[in-house]
């Protein structure tokens, strides 16, 4: 049997799929926002498609906030994508309204510096040469689709022996941090679950983490 994986339900659309391509891989995947589920899953997903400002209130209106922050601070794995990705910062600001984020990286989601909005479909990505998401995967193209993204990384390691996060770059007009690799927490900018072979790999290569 493989590990067990809850896909956050919180009213974000498109997540049946994330459930397919996780049970494709090999996970037994619950969608739901029971906090019991939450808290006992191997790993837990956090989808997000949409603005930033919806995501983090239907976040808030199920009560899942929380939850999220008790894995992170367990050590138990949490994997998001797309605005479930971006959450994890500090901010965003769409359209001049600036939204609180759940805090786990400094930075703000704003509107990509491209001459073309959204940024939709396959590019590559600059990974570390020892990222456990992309290991095999450092010269694969994953699917995007996004008008927003975080532009700069500036953070701090303030324990000589922790461990700095693994930032994973793409470019469109400019660089924008396409995944972060963080201890229990990871996220990703594009769409696994819509990047064929190459996103089942890293679905894989993060089940093998739980």
């Amino acid at each position: 049997m493989g590990p067990t994986v809850t896909v956050l339900d919180y009213g974000s659309g498109n997540v049946r799929s994330a459930v397919r391509a996780l049970e494709y891989v090999g996970a037994r995947v619950e969608l739901t926002k029971d906090p019991q589920a939450i808290a006992r899953a191997d790993g837990l997903v956090v989808p997000g498609v949409g603005a930033f400002a919806a995501v983090m209130a239907a976040l808030r209106d199920v009560g899942a906030v929380p939850h999220i922050g008790r894995r992170i601070a367990g050590g138990r794995p949490v994997l998001g994508i797309c605005v479930g990705h971006q959450v994890f910062f500090e901010e965003g600001v769409e359209h001049g309204v600036r939204t609180q984020g759940l805090g786990e990286w400094p930075g703000t989601v704003e509107r990509l510096n491209a001459p073309v909005v959204p940024h939709m479909g396959w590019n590559t990505v600059k990974a570390p040469s020892d990222s456990v998401l992309f290991e095999s995967l450092h010269d694969e193209r994953f699917y995007f689709v996004h008008s927003y993204g975080v532009q700069t990384w500036d953070f701090e390691v303030l324990q000589p022996r922790m461990k700095a996060p693994q930032v994973t770059w793409s470019t469109h007009g400019s660089d924008f941090i396409a995944a972060v690799e963080n201890g229990p927490l990871s996220a990703v900018q594009f769409h696994p679950e819509k990047s064929g072979e190459a996103g089942s790999q890293l679905l894989k290569n993060w089940l093998g983490t739980l």
